[in-house]
């Protein structure tokens, strides 16, 4: 049996883009395997009756792309996206009292991302690990992402981990999905994503903002380099970088405000007045979201690698170089100081008295922050730590790769409570995604898996969500129609 095989790039630094696209004619058989150059990609592989009508929906895709700016290439030649790792050192802590440890869950690699919400908690690491557990320490399952991951934002009821393959994916569901996928030539710092909107901060102080979309809206270059704050509410983009924190207008018209920082900024945390910047000497500093001032410096010893607030910022919490986590009152008081047990906080959350860490083992540490706990802490006597171990039959949970795991229903066939969708061309060579379905607004679009839009096409979901700004989120699994 003939084999035929066309291999296509579109690499654009200036534009960002950097993709690969391979048809590949076998028979009666077509496979299509696309994505981020230097990476295995997604595929999908159609059925034609004769072999002639296969080559000819190869060509057709083939000078689809051609036409968009693909060009013939070998494969190998051009290299991978960029990744920094952040590189950070650890040294042990001067308190001589250790902080009160209630349970502490080793991932196996280095973690900084972290989300804690009032049903679970979530960590993930630098092999692409994401694992969810509930507060008393129990694992409760895993999704396994294809490359690190760099931060976990939630935005509303919606999780995304954003990893350094330059994708963040959607873990609402046990199908995680590519939602996002970032140009090429961002090398990604951090993320927060609010109403659908994405806004990424990169190793050159850049700042990228990425609609529901996942189009590009618009961009920054702030002073400083190494961004690993970004933080947004409805009133500005603020980063965080070398030279200090910049809000930026959040429709990308201007620049509201700029402050210099003690130190270049390590971390960000924000309230609905504030946004905290943790830096490199040794700082939280509470800036005024409207104006940019600084409203309070909160003191360490070593340079900060994390900060968190409680609610209100009544409370705020630091972890430094040095392994030791600090609390102090709304003024900028040190209320305590203590050893982690475990390395360096690399991130942070706190709720309902409890102080939850990623540290430089890879570990999600739960600490009892409660007044009694920390003070009997302080004279000595803290709790033994539950080391939590994952379940041998832990539920995994991988991102489809390929449109053959989107299973294949009959109109006739689809599910009660699901919902139609359809992929529509929207005049300008864009592909979107509406609902067909009664009791939608069928204007609207919906965050939807690129790699699987096909003009024309239908699709079952478990349900929609509506989202501020006008767009449906997609719940559960998503399933062709036929």
């Amino acid at each position: 049996m003939s084999r035929a095989t066309t291999y296509l790039e579109l690499s654009q630094e200036g534009a960002g883009a950097h993709k690969f696209y391979e048809v590949t004619v076998e028979g009666t058989v077509v496979s299509v395997r696309y994505g981020r150059i230097g990476a295995d990609g997604q595929s999908q592989v159609s059925s034609f009756p004769t072999e002639e009508k296969a080559r000819a929906a190869a060509a057709k895709k083939v000078g689809e792309k051609v036409r968009k700016g693909y060009a013939p290439a070998v494969q190998g030649q051009r290299a991978a996206r960029p990744v920094t790792r952040r590189q950070v050192t650890s040294a042990p802590s001067t308190s001589r009292s250790v902080a009160p440890v209630l349970w502490r869950f080793r991932t196996g690699s280095s973690a900084f991302g972290i989300h804690i919400d009032e049903d679970r908690c979530w960590v993930g690491n630098q092999a692409g690990d994401v694992y969810t557990l509930s507060h008393g320490g129990e694992v409760l399952a895993r999704y396994a992402l294809p490359d690190g991951v760099k931060c976990l934002v939630a935005d509303d009821f919606w999780i995304y981990a954003g990893c350094d393959d330059g994708k963040v994916y959607d873990l609402s569901s046990k199908l995680p999905f590519a939602a996002y996928d970032i140009a090429a030539d961002v090398d990604i710092f951090w993320l927060d994503i609010r109403e659908g909107v994405l806004n990424v901060s990169d190793r050159d102080g850049g700042l990228t903002v990425i609609d529901h979309e996942d189009e590009h809206q618009w961009s920054r270059r702030s002073a400083g380099g190494s961004a690993w704050m970004v933080r947004a509410d409805e009133r500005a983009v603020y980063h965080g970088h070398g030279k200090g924190v910049t809000a930026y207008e959040p429709g990308g018209s201007g620049e509201l405000w700029h402050t210099p920082t003690t130190g270049g900024v390590l971390f960000g945390w924000q309230e609905d007045a504030s946004v905290y910047a943790g830096t490199s000497r040794h700082v939280v500093q509470r800036l005024a979201k409207a104006t940019g001032a600084v409203e309070a410096t909160y003191q360490c010893d070593t340079a900060v690698y994390s900060c968190a607030t409680a609610p209100g910022g009544r409370y705020v919490f630091a972890g430094d170089s040095s392994s030791s986590v600090y609390c102090f009152d709304a003024d900028g008081t040190r209320l305590w100081k203590l050893g982690t047990g475990g390395g360096s906080a690399l991130s942070m959350q706190y709720l309902d008295e409890k102080l939850y860490m990623v540290t430089t083992d890879g570990s999600l540490v739960c600490v009892d922050a409660s007044t009694s706990a920390v003070t009997a802490a302080q004279q000595g006597t803290v709790p033994v730590a539950m080391d939590v171990k994952s379940a041998a039959a832990l539920p995994t949970y991988t991102p489809a790769t390929s449109v053959r795991t989107v299973a294949t229903v009959s109109s006739a066939a689809a599910p009660a409570g699901g919902v139609v969708v359809q992929c529509v061309d929207d005049g300008g060579g864009r592909l979107r995604v509406h609902v067909v379905s009664d009791g939608f607004e069928p204007t609207w679009n919906v965050q939807f898996p690129r790699g699987i839009r096909e003009v024309g096409t239908r699709y079952v979901v478990e349900s929609l969500h509506p989202a501020q700004g006008g767009f449906y989120r997609v719940r559960g699994e998503i399933r062709r129609l036929v």
